[in-house]
């Protein structure tokens, strides 16, 4: 039996989010879903996986709260189910930019999938990774910029920076991520700097893949994933893994680390 994997995320205010933890994790044991959930006072962010019934009724089950309901969601699909536990975590940012009190609710505006093509082949187009460096390494949309951050809260002295030199010419600026929250935020950062034109693509590159199928090539490699797929193709297959040590290929089921995409084999992190 093959496993549907959800990748979802809201930016709204969830001032009891504390409380909804207890009960989202108890929904989700009890239905066999497994993932990690992250919940915030800015709203909620999630990958989880499980059955296509199990996930139906995890949405059902939102829909209840007004905040959280009519979410848009990507889904891929797994032979193995990608995630070992259940996780519901709580933060004080729902994606870590490391600045207080920014207001991340004027992002840029969205590209489609469809559109994003055209878009980013403009000479005119800066197009911006806000990945960070171990992710860009499996792959990346052609000609696009590598911030060559390790952590997310990396980027806005890379923003800064790089804004010196730009801020001037108010260039045309397109941004991607995984799922797309990165680049949402990302985009209400550099709008705080100053920058007018700035656009993000709807979805991120999982909803590029399952729409577009790279038709045209512009992607290159592999999408970085944080679960045990690991990296998945432009057709969302899981991706060949090799281990960093010796080469050898590692097989999902024999999967011991992918912390910052540093993947050993069974062998190799016994002697490590």
């Amino acid at each position: 039996m093959g496993y549907v994997v959800s990748t979802f995320y809201r930016f709204v205010h969830l001032s009891n989010y504390y409380d909804i933890r207890p009960v989202l994790k108890e929904f989700c044991v009890q239905n066999n879903i497994k993932g990690t959930i992250i919940l915030a006072e800015q709203g909620i962010n999630a990958t989880i996986a499980g059955s296509q019934n199990s996930l139906d009724k995890f949405f059902s089950f939102l829909d209840l709260d007004s905040r959280l309901c009519n979410l848009q969601y990507h889904k891929s699909f797994s032979r193995c189910n990608p995630f070992s536990k259940m996780k519901v975590k709580l933060r004080k940012e729902l994606v870590c930019l490391g600045i207080e009190d920014f207001d991340n609710s004027v992002s840029g505006e969205y590209i489609d999938p469809e559109n994003w093509d055209n878009f980013i082949s403009r000479s005119d187009v800066y197009t911006i990774d806000t990945r960070n460096s171990y992710e860009i390494n499996f792959g990346k949309f052609k000609n696009s910029i590598n911030p060559e951050t390790n952590c997310f809260r990396d980027f806005p002295d890379w923003a800064i920076s790089w804004a010196k030199n730009k801020i001037d010419d108010d260039p045309i600026i397109a941004m991607y991520c995984t799922g797309g929250i990165r680049c949402e935020k990302s985009t209400a950062f550099m709008k705080d700097l100053g920058f007018s034109k700035v656009y993000h693509l709807k979805g991120g590159i999982l909803e590029y893949f399952k729409s577009t199928g790279n038709i045209n090539n512009l992607w290159e490699g592999y999408c970085f994933t944080f679960d045990d797929r690991i990296i998945v193709d432009d057709k969302l297959v899981p991706g060949d893994v090799k281990c960093i040590l010796c080469g050898a290929h590692v097989m999902l089921e024999d999967m011991k680390s992918i912390s910052r995409g540093h993947v050993l084999c069974f062998s190799c992190k016994d002697h490590v």
